[in-house]
């Protein structure tokens, strides 16, 4: 019996890009994060701060390494596993594939100079302003990757003749319909993430170590970014939304499980669905999906009857809808409770309870990402170039993908503990006070010149 090469196709990429997202969002969320420390340190002349951006870049690195492997899987496996999508889109798509390689090399050259370069200007801004390009060439990387992805669900700046995509204008199939929205978001939700896994971090040591100076302003900054980014990403969600139902009512009418159009829609959230497809144990908000879809409560939402059944979205992609727009919330009621307690004097913002939900809004925030892509790309189901072609047209026809997936599998695993072990390695035994006390050291031996050396 042959194996099913489609299915295959969607475990190797499905996985490539369930690993690649943790390290890829972390590489575009971190580098603000570093600018923000080492600018507040510099302007508060705290160290504090400078250590922060310090430590942070450090732990970087590790993940820019680890992100350079998978983006170079995902686009050998662009080739090998779906050669009859690169066959028809790759001459449309090359140009944004081509930028965020060069974005990323803007970026490692920044890095590079960055990190090898503390104090070594007399004027600390000189420094700081070297994060900027690093943090442009992140979000850059992100950004022409991303309008890939739009692409795929808004195909445009292309003519079809024969079968193929002629007369390609690659800076309008950049400049997609769906380019700003998934933008605004990934961004949105890469630097509410980093900055959840940063107070994260700090929350945890606290609640082993203890609370220190070091960790009380690490927390503080990281709870003011993600609140920030926590409103962002909301009003990126609504944009999200409205341009769904706009020009992908399916996706949207799948992730709502609303069946039928109809006026002034009712918001789902939750449920589950039996044999006949009716909806039980859900929470009815009254209108509120029109409201979300068009901003009026009795707007008109196209529903999934509409559609060919064979054209129909996984109905699976209403959890991860509301799963991934529920931690969205979370995360940003958990910054407000945050900043509750710390302007009401009775209550203490590093007690327990409120630092293990800081925690546990770290492993939240990736899931939320993770929940957020596969809801992307299982929505736009069964198309992986809407309208064009479908995912069983677009797969390899080889049995050797099987190979293929534990291979990769085997790779991912590899790298996710060496990735583990040298971050263990960096910062375990480490502490932030102990390193504060030896650069102090370091400092004062400098300058009654101790540390002098040919």
């Amino acid at each position: 019996m042959g194996i099913d090469t489609v299915l295959w196709s969607k475990l190797v990429t499905g996985m490539t890009l369930g690993f690649h997202m943790i390290f890829a969002t972390i590489g575009v969320g971190i580098p603000l994060m570093i600018a923000i420390a080492e600018l507040i340190g510099i302007r508060k002349q705290d160290s504090h701060y400078t250590l922060m951006a310090k430590r942070w870049a450090r732990g970087f690195v590790i993940s820019v390494a680890v992100g350079v492997v998978t983006g170079t899987a995902i686009s050998l496996q662009l080739a090998l596993v779906w050669p009859n999508f690169m066959k028809l889109a790759g001459n449309v798509i090359a140009l944004p594939l081509f930028m965020e390689v060069f974005a990323f090399f803007f970026e490692a050259i920044f890095l590079g100079i960055y990190l090898y370069t503390w104090d070594r200007f007399k004027n600390p801004y000189i420094h700081w302003l070297l994060t900027l390009p690093i943090v442009a060439g992140a979000g850059m990387s992100a950004v022409f990757i991303t309008t890939v992805n739009g692409f795929m669900n808004q195909p445009g700046g292309f003519t079809m003749q024969g079968g193929q995509f002629t007369a390609v204008n690659p800076v309008q199939a950049m400049l997609n319909t769906a380019t700003f929205s998934k933008v605004f978001h990934v961004l949105s939700s890469a630097y509410l993430t980093g900055a959840a896994l940063l107070a994260g971090i700090a929350a945890f040591t606290m609640l082993r170590k203890g609370v220190t100076g070091y960790h009380k302003k690490a927390l503080k900054l990281m709870m003011a970014v993600v609140m920030l980014f926590g409103l962002l990403n909301t009003v990126a969600g609504d944009a999200s939304a409205k341009f769904l139902a706009e020009h992908q009512p399916e996706k949207l009418a799948a992730a709502e499980w609303h069946f039928e159009t109809e006026s002034g829609a009712d918001l789902i959230l939750f449920g589950w669905l039996n044999a006949e497809h009716k909806i039980i144990g859900a929470l009815h908000l009254p209108k509120i999906l029109s409201f979300l879809a068009f901003g009026n409560f009795n707007a008109k939402v196209t529903g999934l009857n509409e559609f060919p059944p064979d054209e129909q979205p996984p109905l699976l992609v209403h959890y991860f809808f509301d799963l991934m727009a529920g931690i969205g919330f979370a995360l940003l009621g958990m910054s407000v409770l945050y900043f509750l307690f710390t302007l009401w004097k009775k209550r203490n913002e590093h007690n327990k309870w409120l630092l293990r939900i800081i925690a546990l809004g770290t492993p939240l925030a990736f899931l939320g990402v993770e929940l957020g892509w596969f809801y992307a790309e299982l929505g736009r189901q069964p198309w992986i170039l809407r309208g064009y072609m479908r995912v069983e047209e677009a797969a390899t026809t080889s049995p050797s993908v099987r190979i293929l997936f534990f291979l990769f599998l085997l790779l991912y695993i590899v790298l996710g503990m060496v990735s583990v072990l040298v971050l263990r390695r960096l910062f375990n035994n480490n502490l932030a006070e102990a390193e504060m006390e030896k650069w102090a050291q370091h400092a004062g031996d400098k300058r009654t010149g101790k540390g002098a050396h040919v």
